[in-house]
């Protein structure tokens, strides 16, 4: 207690070389749980490396010795900045530890469940599209336009990494009528995912959450997308759009709004905690249009492991923003993902600029989209090969 005292230079290098010890031993003992036991892949090699580079950059006492005095400002901005990157580089590290858990913990799940040595399926994209008992025609008008089926839908999945999906729960009473529609629905087309879930529209948040856990525990994909049975889609261009942000984590991907929060019991969109949101007038945080949004594979898993204790507003959309609001997320405002119908869409289509989806705002989908789908996709599809041209 009465020796010499430690100096701060000192007591930073042996932070620094404590981590990176427990960094290093952590790399070569500790793969990551969705590949095989053969396939060993570490996980923060690259963390390390900025963490050492930041190290060697880093003493402030040298840099004050050396240089003016005039220079101190600079290197004390360099050192925030320095530290502000430390930070970053921790959330980081901490997202894919996560995203790890989540991963093993569903593989032990379902080979206790389910089936020994399962491993979850591979995949560039998982598209939920959001349906109800009530819509079996809105599902029949995809399968005639942008949606493939049959063994289309097959080859789609294995030679593409696409899966496409109708997401469903179940009735208030399961194994009844409308069970048994979907069941055999399913049986006739195999593209349906079944939730555990009571299907109900101011449930919407719920099957969202449950949505994307299940998703996560059958599918190992980059993105996680869910899109209404209302809209239009072309797959070529998503495609084409979640590819550029493949190698960024943390993505969340659609058309930001940031709408009214709707007070009067009256509305169509009420929300009974508009007092959270402050004053009578005020709006929501940026969050996706819920028509169609994405999120990136750490993000869903995410949304997995905190699933019980994530809070469920009114909408859905605004539900997904506040779950990814306190994180650090990129979010992309992608105009593309929300056009209009025709004339926009198909305006935009013949200038090259082909659109990712196309509805009607008015509609919060595509008015009349059982009789209107074909008109949509004829005028502004971009053509059935196109999502085969795509290089992933």
């Amino acid at each position: 207690m009465r020796g010499k005292p430690i100096s701060a230079k000192a007591i930073f290098v042996l932070c620094f070389a404590s981590f990176l010890a427990g960094s290093l031993f952590t790399n070569q003992n500790w793969t990551h749980p969705s590949r095989a036991k053969d396939n060993k892949i570490a996980i923060i090699p690259h963390h390390v490396t900025k963490l050492q580079e930041l190290k060697q950059d880093w003493d402030p006492k040298r840099k004050m010795v050396e240089g003016k005095p005039g220079d101190i400002m600079g290197e004390v901005q360099k050192t925030h900045e320095a530290i502000k990157s430390l930070e970053s580089t921790m959330s980081t590290l901490e997202m894919e530890l996560a995203v790890a858990r989540t991963v093993e913990s569903n593989e032990q799940h379902y080979s206790l469940e389910k089936l020994a040595n399962h491993s979850l399926q591979k995949a560039f994209v998982v598209i939920g599209i959001n349906t109800a008992f009530s819509s079996r025609k809105r599902r029949e008008s995809l399968r005639q336009t942008w949606m493939p089926k049959g063994d289309k839908l097959k080859k789609l999945e294995k030679e593409k990494g696409i899966v496409i999906r109708f997401v469903i729960g179940h009735s208030a009473t399961p194994g009844g009528v409308l069970d048994k529609a979907i069941d055999l629905e399913d049986a006739e087309h195999k593209d349906f995912l079944r939730l555990k879930h009571v299907e109900g529209y101011h449930e919407l948040s719920t099957k969202t959450r449950l949505y994307f856990s299940t998703a996560v525990s059958i599918w190992d994909a980059e993105f996680y997308l869910k899109v209404d049975d209302d809209v239009h889609l072309n797959l070529g261009m998503l495609m084409s759009t979640l590819a550029r942000y493949r190698s960024k984590p943390r993505i969340y991907i659609g058309c930001m709004k940031s709408g009214p929060v709707l007070s009067q019991k009256d509305d169509k969109y009420y929300e009974p905690e508009s007092w959270k949101f402050g004053e009578d007038g005020n709006k929501y945080f940026r969050h996706a249009t819920g028509q169609l949004y994405a999120i990136s594979k750490d993000l869903a898993a995410y949304i997995s492991i905190n699933s019980p204790i994530l809070h469920r507003y009114a909408n859905e959309d605004v539900s997904l923003g506040s779950w990814l609001l306190g994180l650090e997320v990129e979010h992309v405002d992608d105009r593309s993902m929300c056009c209009g119908t025709p004339p926009d869409c198909e305006w935009k289509a013949q200038e090259g600029s082909v659109c990712v989806a196309s509805f009607d705002w008015s509609c919060s989908g595509i008015c009349n989209s059982v009789k209107r789908m074909k008109v949509v996709h004829d005028s502004c599809g971009e053509g059935e090969g196109a999502v085969w041209n795509v290089n992933l």
